[in-house]
């Protein structure tokens, strides 16, 4: 029998998507019948997609790939002509495209030969293939959702969802066999919380912090929740910078008011909780810079809002926006209570309402500071986000490793953003799935699931 698949969010879509952003089915399938040039494996690292093998010249200011023998539904074969507009397309900045404020750098793109593709680079980026590995860049047909695989839509297959065929290696390759399939579905959390419960389905995945609490209720074994150790940033941004928040004294107040552990211990044991905005030091120059309030100790620290709200000398009620389900209504209650403690009283909103703190729930699409900032800098002071957009426009990896150290250390001075802990996803998972393994980027392709089966 097929695998089946629920990915937690709205239905599959198998038309094209338009201005609606898609739902995260919906991006599965893409990923699933459409490759960038390069994608994610099974551990999250980068495997060749639409091309075969790639190298880097110029100090990683030129990247050429070389294309693979690939065709489109249609049967013409892939060639660099089809590409180059789509990877342009997808570089330029619009409105649904979450990758492109982080390819400022790529300068031109072009068709070398009917094989071979170079992008050329204005700045060194040696992390550019993580972000071609997304799924804002992989390479559909024209006018359509699907491409050169590794899957294809089975037309008219009966039942919910829809039937994902892999595409055979060569021409005689023989046909699969049935449990290669995939049947993939978009659904709620709690349906497909129950029919995998049930034993009607083999993965759920895309599971967040808002529906962690299901799992309990619905008796889910543990060796079937598998949690990523993702990497981004959870925390809450200062959305609201009047009255209150408008000094940098009073925004570190709310920091330290907050006990992560104890937050995050209501959840999971081993959930990590973060202080500082970069998780390490990565392509910065120095380690991640603390807050000034991380210094105190953890039984000083509420005391110690406390008296900077009673100091203002005034009331002071903020609006919390988070997105809805169990998980936020539990986290809610905790926030609330805890700033409570410290003379702040707090009001949920909804997640796209107007609010003084709006949290951040965002897994990193690569390893760079540069992402870490410009996340948490939503919004932050001006000459904080002069100072990252100073280390984008860097012209060495020195220069830019110098600057992005600045600006990390001047955001934590700011205080535009409460880290809190690492992103929590999670997926349920049959023992049959043997080759799917958590990993940073919560990023599990649906031909990496089954594994060998030689």
């Amino acid at each position: 029998m097929p695998v089946v698949v629920s990915v937690i969010g709205g239905p599959v879509n198998t038309a094209a998507t338009g201005r609606a952003p898609p739902s995260p089915a919906t991006r599965t399938l893409v990923a699933a019948t459409a490759q960038g040039l390069v994608q994610f494996d099974a551990a999250g690292g980068i495997e060749p997609g639409l091309a075969e093998r790639w190298i880097v010249r110029d100090d990683n200011r030129s990247f050429i790939f070389r294309l693979r023998e690939a065709s489109w539904p249609d049967g013409r074969a892939v060639v660099a002509e089809d590409i180059v507009p789509v990877l342009r397309r997808a570089v330029a900045a619009r409105p649904g495209t979450a990758v492109a404020p982080y390819l400022t750098a790529i300068d031109e793109i072009v068709a070398m030969t009917p094989q071979v593709i170079e992008v050329r680079l204005k700045r060194p980026r040696p992390d550019l293939l993580k972000l071609f590995a997304q799924g804002d860049m992989t390479i559909a047909a024209r006018g359509g959702i699907a491409g050169a695989g590794p899957f294809r839509i089975v037309a008219g297959a009966a039942g919910p969802g829809v039937m994902l065929r892999p595409l055979a290696e060569t021409d005689d390759d023989e046909a699969p066999p049935p449990e290669a399939f995939v049947r993939l579905r978009g659904e709620r959390a709690s349906v497909a919380v129950l029919r995998f419960a049930d034993k009607r389905s083999d993965m759920v995945t895309g599971g967040t912090l808002a529906d962690w609490p299901l799992l309990a209720l619905a008796g889910v074994a543990p060796a079937n929740i598998r949690v990523d150790p993702a990497a981004g940033l959870f925390g809450l941004a200062i959305a609201n910078r009047a009255g209150f928040l408008a000094s940098a004294d009073h925004r570190a107040a709310l920091a330290q008011a907050i006990d992560r552990t104890a937050l995050v211990g209501v959840f999971r044991d081993g959930w990590s909780t973060s202080e500082t905005v970069l998780p390490e030091q990565l392509d910065a120059a120095a380690a991640p810079a603390p807050a000034g309030w991380s210094l105190l100790p953890p039984d000083e620290r509420q005391a110690a809002a406390a008296a900077q709200v009673a100091a203002w000398g005034q009331p002071v009620r903020l609006r919390i926006a988070l997105p809805s389900g169990p998980g936020m209504t539990t986290l809610y209650g905790q926030l609330g209570a805890m700033l409570r403690r410290v003379g702040i009283a707090t009001v949920r909103v909804p997640a796209d309402a107007d609010a003084d703190l709006r949290l951040v729930d965002q897994v990193a699409p690569y390893d760079s500071a540069r992402w870490y900032l410009r996340t948490a800098c939503q919004p932050c002071g001006a000459p904080v986000a002069a100072q990252i957009a100073a280390a984008r426009d860097a012209d060495t990896l020195e220069e830019r490793a110098r600057l992005l150290s600045a600006a990390d250390q001047a955001l934590a001075a700011d205080v535009a953003f409460i880290p809190i802990a690492r992103p929590l996803r999670w997926s349920l998972v049959a023992a049959r799935l043997k080759a799917f393994t958590p990993n940073a980027r919560a990023a599990h392709p649906l031909n990496h699931l089954r594994g060998d089966p030689n």
